[in-house]
């Protein structure tokens, strides 16, 4: 039987799963995180110019926060647009 190569996220994932640190849960609670991953789907592109030193500044805002800088512009719109 070949063996399925995992990266490190992957791996990390399944040894939680082995010690049991995953439960399962209700219908009810399952059906609101589908509709939550749902809600917050990316499902239209935008292509918009900017600044090279605010994209730089938000790179770096981004990195410092440890996750991807389009992930962070994306959360900012989506605050303002909702806040």
């Amino acid at each position: 039987m070949r063996r399925i190569k995992l990266t490190r996220e992957e791996k990390t994932i399944e040894d939680a799963l082995v010690r049991g640190e995953y439960v399962p849960v209700s219908k009810e609670k399952f059906e609101e995180i589908a509709r939550a991953i749902e809600t917050h789907r990316k499902n239209a592109v935008l292509n918009i110019r900017i600044n090279q030193g605010d994209l730089d500044a938000l790179k770096t805002k981004a990195k410092k926060l440890g996750v991807k800088y389009q992930t962070f512009i994306s959360e900012i719109l989506h605050r303002v647009a909702h806040g």
